[in-house]
């Protein structure tokens, strides 16, 4: 602004210089009529030179505090956190800032934006959302392979051939930090009708739930403008798909136990709730094509969904590991390392590091299986915790015997010797031959939320239901 206005005096300075000559004649021979329509001419040129200015700042504050791209671009930049005015979670933020593709005004991440997300803290290059025509997302979905062609390189296979909405992408999120035996649990999440299968219709009740979530944040004040182009953007046009549930033709209930009371209770509360708009026609994905099929009438059984969940996992796993592996079939002490404390607090890496070097001077490595391991263990990190606090009780450290135990009865997994030394060496910094609850669980619920970068200080996604009520009720 300041800029605009030394422009203006300096024009108005080379205007009064020019006029000098001639100012002593017309004061000389000028009514006072005309020297009042000379006054108030240059008033008006004052005030018209302010309004520019004004203008001008006005529009640039306007650019500043606009966000969200224009839907009819054909192809937008992503606008960094340093552009939001809008209240975003950091799973909000951190969609928006690995999706790539748009189409009807909503965001959508293709597979590979989805493996970058959970492994890298950036993207590798500056994101812009392609806009996407009808005839493009039809290609793309016919891409899709049916469930049972599922593998463990669906997503390196699709790379940029596949969309993922936001609500899948939490979805995805919460699978990769569960173990084996919650699939069960979030399988029943989806079963309304408890008929041990999964409609679409089932599983769309989840895009539902999310966006219930996120209507209440325009309760936190802001503008909402801003809201509704994020919520279109993250949730698409389309209205609730829940009643399409609850129209489906349900079997006769009949309870064998209290539990299947309390549980059938619980499905016609939170369905009930979720039933206020007319079903419209949802905008079909990646994902739901894999699931139900192009026509949307197939139905997802548990062996199928078990392979996806650990498919996923195995994926992602891979990708860190041959990241570092180099194509040989291990990596090293020192790698596993950082690939452990890489998506943590821990601020001097560097020493946890050197603790590995000195003591594992003749380096044997770490296997894909025994990496594996490792990490489905730590997705039962919960119930290890409980182990562990009971040791921390009685002011007792584990040595690594006690650890592996500790570890087996907890999640019925057995680590190897050499990976217990390894974890050893690698946390234990006071150099005890003991591993403390801080040197070790503290640092590891860090790492293991590897899609929560943002949130600081709380235990997250204990369960997968901890999972979904953290983002129902999550600022």
């Amino acid at each position: 602004m300041m800029a605009a206005v030394r422009r203006f005096l300096a024009l108005r300075n080379k205007f009064t210089s020019s006029t000098n000559g001639l100012s002593l004649y017309f004061t000389s021979r000028q009514s006072w009529r005309e020297r009042a329509v000379m006054v108030g001419t240059e008033l008006c040129i004052t005030v018209g030179g302010f309004a520019v200015v004004y203008y001008q700042h006005y529009a640039s504050l306007r650019a500043l505090i606009s966000p969200l791209p224009t839907v009819a671009a054909k192809e937008k930049a992503s606008a960094s956190a340093e552009d939001e005015e809008v209240s975003m979670s950091a799973h909000e933020h951190r969609f928006r800032l690995f999706s790539s593709l748009e189409y009807d005004g909503q965001l959508y991440m293709t597979p590979l934006d989805f493996i970058e997300s959970v492994t890298m803290s950036e993207p590798k290059k500056k994101r812009f959302w392609r806009s996407l025509k009808k005839q493009d997302l039809d290609k793309i979905l016919s891409d899709a392979p049916p469930v049972w062609k599922g593998s463990s390189r669906l997503f390196r296979n699709l790379r940029e051939r596949g969309v993922i909405s936001y609500t899948e992408y939490l979805f995805l999120l919460c699978i990769l930090t569960k173990p084996h035996a919650g699939f069960k649990i979030a399988f029943k999440m989806f079963d309304a009708d408890g008929n041990e299968m999964v409609d679409k219709r089932e599983f769309m009740v989840l895009e539902e739930i999310f966006r219930k979530k996120n209507e209440k944040k325009k309760e936190r004040g802001g503008d909402p403008d801003s809201y509704s182009q994020l919520s279109v953007e993250l949730y698409g046009h389309q209205g609730s798909v829940s009643s399409n549930v609850l129209k489906k033709e349900q079997p006769q209930f009949e309870p064998r136990s209290f539990w299947d009371v309390l549980r059938h209770g619980a499905r016609i509360v939170l369905f009930s709730d979720l039933m206020e708009h007319e079903p419209e026609n949802v905008t079909d994905t990646t994902l739901l094509v894999h699931f139900f099929g192009r026509k949307g009438k197939s139905e997802l059984n548990f062996d199928d969904f078990y392979r996806f969940m650990d498919n996923l996992q195995t994926e992602v796993l891979e990708i860190e590991f041959l990241s570092y592996s180099k194509g040989m079939t291990t990596i090293s002490e020192e790698d596993f390392a950082r690939i452990l404390l890489r998506y943590t607090t821990v601020e001097n890496i560097t020493g946890y590091l050197e603790n590995v070097r000195q003591s594992i001077p003749d380096e044997k490595g770490i296997t894909f299986e025994e990496f594996r391991t490792f990490f489905q263990f730590l997705n039962n990190l919960e119930d290890f915790t409980i182990a562990m606090q009971l040791y921390n009780y009685a002011n007792r450290p584990i040595g690594q015997d006690e650890f592996a135990r500790a570890v087996y009865v907890a999640t019925g997994l057995k680590l190897t010797r050499h990976l217990v030394n390894t974890v050893f060496k690698i946390f234990d910094v006071d150099h005890d031959d003991q591993l403390s609850y801080k040197e070790f669980i503290g640092i590891m619920k860090d790492r293991l939320h590897r899609g929560s970068w943002g949130y600081k200080g709380e235990e997250r996604f204990t369960s997968f239901k901890a999972c979904m009520k953290k983002e129902l009720t999550a600022k």
